[in-house]
C-alpha cells in the first residue's frame, strides 16, 4: 500500500509540474537522430511509475531481509534521479520543459526518500504506530 500510495503522490505532482510547464512555454519536445520526440505525458508517467514502483518494491522485499536496507535504498533513491538530471539538461528541451523535467527527477527523490522512511518506521520492532 505504501508503494503505490508513494508512486501515485509522486504522479500526481509530476504531472502538476508537467502542466505548469505547458503554462510556461515548454513543449517537452527534443530532438533524437533527425526526429522529433515528445517526452509528455506519456514519458512523465512511465518514467515517473516505473522506476519508482521497482525501486521501492526491490527496496521493500530486500528490506525484509535486512531492515537496514532501506537506509541504503534512500540513499540510492537520492541519488539517482539527481543524477539523471544531467541527461535533461543534455537534451535539447527548451527553458520551461528542462526546469520541470528537472523539478520532476527531484519529486522522485523525495518521493523515494518519503516512501522509504514510512516503510522503514513500520518495519522498526520498537516502534508502534500512531506513537511518530
Amino acid at each position: 500500500m505504501t508503494v503505490a500510495a508513494t508512486v501515485l503522490a509522486a504522479l500526481v505532482v509530476n504531472l502538476v509540474l508537467w502542466l505548469a510547464g505547458l503554462v510556461a512555454g515548454g513543449s517537452f519536445e527534443y530532438t533524437d537522430a533527425g526526429t522529433v520526440s515528445a517526452a509528455a505525458p506519456a514519458g512523465v508517467v512511465l518514467m515517473t511509475v516505473v522506476p519508482l514502483a521497482a525501486g521501492l518494491t526491490v527496496a521493500t522485499l530486500l528490506g525484509l531481509w535486512w531492515r537496514g536496507f532501506l537506509r541504503v535504498a534512500q540513499v540510492v533513491g537520492v541519488v539517482l534521479p539527481l543524477a539523471t538530471i544531467q541527461g535533461t539538461a543534455a537534451a535539447d528541451f527548451d527553458g520551461a520543459s528542462t526546469v520541470a523535467l528537472a523539478a520532476m527527477h527531484v519529486v522522485i527523490a523525495i518521493a523515494a526518500v518519503a516512501g522509504l522512511e514510512v516503510l522503514r518506521r513500520r518495519s522498526d520492532p520498537g516502534s508502534r504506530e500512531g506513537e511518530r
